[in-house]
């Protein structure tokens, strides 16, 4: 049996404490790491109708709306599936440090998205968006860890919402690049683009250093091996918080990927049903990529000030509520309606508020569990409910293909947020406790 680690005690000031050059240079490294993360996601839902109109003839495919929607959902699973594959850098952050894994994690995804940009069939196209998730998993349990870990105690928390808007900046930027690149160039110069990251990596590797926490903690105890430190994960100490993480995880990320990457493409039938233009109706898609990206950024500012006053479980049952209303009454009714699209928009950034959500996460995975197994336990419960995020997302996709339409089916990964509502209470409380060591 393992014993429950002891927790630190902190000395709360008056004042917030000052950040030291490494804790600055470490938060922008992840920030812009988590930004490109979300360009690099996003870009597939803003390019996924040209692009398949286009591979899926050269693959012996019709190119019907039906069929768009049924191989589009069928590459969002693929994807998922790699980013739940991604588990695999948790052990291996453990053992070999939170920043040498961060830059592995952003070269990984970088590589294999500028690949998708010279692909000539869909199935090329699927394999590489399974290796890019692979990498794009990654990259926010290192990021999450090491900016927890190299923080102030004091600051922790509002570092965490801080960092999580990394991700929906860069969904700002997928959105800005399809309007200025996507539109005039085409969908190829889009995954381009999205291979930009690995720049990053040379920042990273001569201005961040390992926090102190993991390397007092790794020398004091010597580096954990990669298989004790995810046996731990299912010790009779961690084993149930583990599996409450992940099993929320996965109600988050029904309403992410079966939900919100939807937008771009249901912005995008609205408005070809109202009249626009198939140009204008790619840039109303960016526009209401980008009113999503504004509510969802609101959303994670706001999030570590209702985390401390409420609670980490309240917070997120509050988030589950405003995600699942804005799912349903946003999918369920207003897509129907006519006209719809302004409408539409007012829940997009509803929807947004509710996705910040996952910031949560970012504060609280953290203070579950000890150093040596801290990255593995982000990585695991972010990746695992992803397996199930990928079957919920084929079954969308057959939904929108029996249905012929995006809105109903996409409307029914509310109930996701139910059974959320449910688990909660489960979860591990941690308001008030210091990260432990």
């Amino acid at each position: 049996m393992i014993e429950p680690t002891p927790v630190r005690t902190v000395a709360r000031s008056v004042g917030p404490i000052p950040l030291t050059p490494n804790q600055v240079r470490g938060f922008w490294a992840a920030w812009g790491g988590w930004a490109l993360d979300g360009m690099d996601s996003f870009i597939y839902s803003l390019v996924l109708a040209p692009a398949l109109t286009e591979l899926l003839p050269r693959s012996g495919i019709e190119a019907t709306a039906g069929h768009v929607g049924y191989y589009g959902s069928l590459l969002f699973a693929l994807f998922l599936i790699g980013w739940g594959l991604s588990t695999l850098w948790g052990p291996i952050a453990d053992r070999f440090g939170r920043v040498r894994t961060l830059m592995l994690t952003i070269l990984c995804y970088s590589l294999f998205t500028f690949l998708c940009g010279f692909v000539t069939t869909v199935w090329q196209l699927a394999v590489l968006r399974l290796l890019a998730g692979i990498g794009i998993g990654g990259e926010w349990s290192m990021g999450g860890t090491f900016v927890a870990e190299a923080w102030p105690e004091q600051r922790r928390t509002s570092g965490a919402g801080y960092l999580h808007t990394g991700f929906y900046f860069g969904v700002f930027l997928a959105a800005i690049a399809n309007y200025v690149i996507g539109a005039r160039y085409g969908w190829r110069w889009m995954f381009i683009v999205g291979g930009t990251p690995a720049l990053l990596v040379t920042f990273i590797r001569y201005g961040v250093t390992e926090s102190t926490v993991w390397r007092t903690r790794t020398a004091a105890r010597h580096r954990p091996s990669m298989a004790h430190a995810f046996r731990m994960l299912f010790s009779r100490t961690y084993a149930r918080r583990t599996w409450i993480n992940s099993a929320l995880l996965f109600v988050s990320i029904v309403g992410l990927w079966a939900g919100s990457v939807y937008v771009p493409a249901s912005v995008r039938e609205i408005a070809l049903r109202e009249g626009h233009t198939v140009a204008g109706a790619a840039r109303l898609a960016s526009a209401g990529t980008m009113v999503l990206s504004a509510g969802t950024i609101v959303g994670c500012l706001l999030l570590p000030a209702f985390a401390e006053s409420m609670g980490r479980r309240w917070t997120l049952a509050m988030y589950f509520a405003v995600t699942g209303l804005a799912i349903a009454v946003g999918f369920g009714r207003v897509f129907y309606m006519t006209p719809a699209i302004q409408a539409f928009f007012v829940v997009l950034f509803v929807l947004g508020v509710g996705g910040g959500n996952f910031a949560l996460y970012t504060l609280w995975l953290p203070e579950q569990y000890p150093t040596e197994c801290r990255a593995s336990a982000f990585a695991f419960a972010t990746a695992v409910g992803r397996f199930a995020g990928a079957g919920i997302t084929f079954l969308v996709g057959a939904g929108v293909a029996a249905y012929q339409t995006i809105g109903t089916p996409v409307a029914f990964t509310s109930i996701a947020f139910l059974v959320g509502l449910l688990l909660v209470p489960f979860g591990e409380e941690t308001r008030g406790r210091p990260l432990p060591d």
